[in-house]
């Protein structure tokens, strides 16, 4: 049987085995993974469709005794398929499926690749789990945290080294290329037969490096289920900014109480450890304990990371808002702050925010950074 007949066969299934024949070893080692994953979605049934080969009036392979331990499907599926794939079928198993020894069971947790969907369900379930397998989650925390770390302490960096101004510079870094007047002063130079413009002299931005002075972040998160995402890059955003000089870093989470976790926020491992995800959500309660941080209002910058969707009193927090707006803190409201700025939030509330001079919006970390030096450099 050709290559190309078996991924015919894997993506149709055991009904097509008749026109397509049947699998090599590798192949049907991939399909019985996929099965006993996928062969559990109730869909099937009400779609007709039969897993794992059965025939009509049979039970499916959802419903017989799985051959497979989640540590076997696990290393059958790091074994058969690429990186890519393994993610998506792990993330599935998680989040899609509920398939809770993925989340319970040691063996299980020291094979499964750490990544961002199943760092949220570890952060969701883990006041559940025994010392044995917190232990075990805690090399996800720690291997995601690490990763996210990386990558934003890179933009960080970037942001942070100091403005490109108008003025040129005899220096040569590629991130200061000015392009534009580069093409202005070798025009000259255009080459019309090759549609191309000859380099001769480039030109470069300067920097100025950027003030950092008496400034206040005070990152105040919701920590509701629902919000999972946010409170990990809010806990990776916060342990990046405090290494900054001269600005000071708080971090706030809450859910009806409010708990201050400033004191770790140069350990995003160890704060994450700490959170607690659902429960209600007290938003103005989290918000008068931030302005209550506050050392000097017009350097100082409140970033509120939330659903908007209050247990609360509402017309409490706008006027708490209000007040700081007026007194010249920069208040920051945020449905969503990850790497895919997704938000889903109460939008008559977060309007009325708006309407008092709060900047509402979604963004991933990255820009949130890019706002901060904004501010900071004015």
């Amino acid at each position: 049987m050709g290559a190309e007949l078996e991924r015919w066969r894997l993506i149709l299934g055991p009904a097509a085995e008749g026109a397509t024949g049947g699998l090599g070893e590798e192949n049907a080692g991939r399909d019985a993974a996929l099965d006993w994953l996928y062969g559990r979605d109730d869909d099937l049934g009400k779609r007709d469709v039969r897993r794992g080969g059965a025939r009509s009036g049979e039970r499916g392979a959802g419903d017989e005794p799985s051959i497979l331990t989640t540590v076997d499907w696990l290393d059958a599926v790091h074994r058969l398929f690429p990186k890519e794939t393994i993610e998506r079928l792990e993330r599935d198993a998680v989040e899609r499926y509920e398939i809770h020894d993925v989340l319970t069971d040691p063996e299980v947790l020291a094979r499964i690749e750490p990544n961002p969907a199943l760092l949220k369900a570890v952060l969701r379930t883990k006041h559940l789990m025994n010392p044995q397998v917190l232990e075990a989650a805690r090399r996800i925390i720690e291997e995601v945290v690490r990763q996210l770390v990386e990558k934003l302490s890179v933009q960080v960096r970037t942001v942070f080294t100091g403005s490109r101004n108008r003025r040129p510079s005899r220096h040569r870094r590629a991130r200061d290329f000015d392009l534009k007047r580069t093409l202005q002063a070798n025009l000259k130079h255009y080459r019309p037969e090759e549609r191309r413009v000859a380099i001769e002299r480039p030109h470069f931005h300067s920097r100025t490096s950027k003030r950092l002075e008496q400034w206040q972040m005070i990152l105040v998160v919701d920590q509701s289920g629902s919000m999972a995402g946010s409170v990990i890059h809010s806990a990776v955003t916060a342990a990046c900014l405090y290494a900054l000089p001269g600005l000071k870093t708080h971090l706030v989470a809450f859910d009806t109480a409010v708990v201050d976790l400033t004191s770790e926020v140069d350990d995003p491992v160890e704060l994450l450890m700490k959170v607690q995800l659902g429960g209600g959500t007290d938003i103005s309660r989290a918000v008068d304990y931030a302005a209550g941080l506050i050392e000097n209002p017009r350097r100082s910058i409140v970033a509120l990371i939330t659903d908007f969707y209050e247990g609360g009193n509402p017309s409490r927090l706008v006027h708490t808002t209000k007040q700081l707006c007026q007194q010249g803190t920069q208040f920051l409201g945020l449905a969503a702050l990850d790497e895919d700025a997704n938000p889903n939030y109460d939008r008559e509330l977060a309007g009325r925010m708006a309407a008092v001079g709060a900047h509402i919006g979604a963004m991933t970390p990255s820009h949130l950074v890019e706002f901060v030096a904004e501010r900071l450099g004015t």
